[in-house]
């Protein structure tokens, strides 16, 4: 198989249409997997992700991910592919919360989050490489409600290094599920690409899954 530079080559599809998935993060992959889906390569894009002034988090999200999306597709070089992007943001009102860089992010994440209400957007843009046509899009939004956290309860997570990384703080997959009170809508769009709809924005570019 031929891969761009920089792009790391994993198992085939079955697909005609190649899958290039432009993201590293190991969490994306799994939840692809999950659903039978394993991309032919991995060809990170690497943008801005910083915020405009002014910019809403739906919007920022869908930017985002469109950028990737266009980025990768220009770096690949290897025959007829579709690309596909995700981008994940977590937000308390207008306010877009960081992806914690440090301990100091995520208990800063954690203490805003606390007892309230957020909402996590996550867009998905997929983009063919053998046509002109615009890439596609989709934005899911979902709604979730923490408990009430203690400082011994921030800490010890912030201590565990798990929201490091992570849009808001946390990663739901993991310690911080505890947290949760309430959630509305898609929990695979809290994990970072929503299945249901990332499924069918594959097979609307005509990719077929094995």
């Amino acid at each position: 198989m031929i891969s761009p530079r920089g792009a790391s080559p994993i198992a085939s599809n079955s697909s005609a249409l190649r899958l290039v998935l432009a993201s590293e993060s190991p969490r994306r992959k799994a939840l692809l997997a999950q659903i039978g889906i394993v991309p032919d390569a991995i060809c990170p894009a690497h943008i801005d992700e910083n915020p405009l002034k002014g910019e809403l988090p739906r919007r920022h999200a869908l930017r985002l991910a469109l950028l990737k999306a266009e980025s990768a597709a220009r770096i690949w070089s290897g025959g007829p592919a579709l690309v596909l992007a995700a981008d994940t943001v977590v937000a308390c009102g207008r306010r877009i919360l960081p992806k914690a860089h440090d301990k100091a992010e995520v208990r800063a994440c954690l203490l805003l989050l606390s007892g309230r209400r957020h909402l996590v957007y996550t867009a998905v843009s997929a983009k063919r490489t053998d046509a002109d046509a615009a890439a596609r899009s989709r934005v899911v939004m979902t709604r979730v409600s923490f408990k009430r956290l203690s400082s011994t309860e921030i800490n010890a997570y912030s201590e565990s290094g798990e929201g490091e990384g992570k849009a808001g703080g946390y990663a739901i997959q993991g310690r911080a599920e505890a947290f949760v009170k309430q959630l509305n809508g898609s929990w695979s769009n809290v994990v970072g690409l929503p299945l249901l709809e990332t499924l069918n924005l594959l097979a609307g570019c005509g990719y077929v899954a094995a």
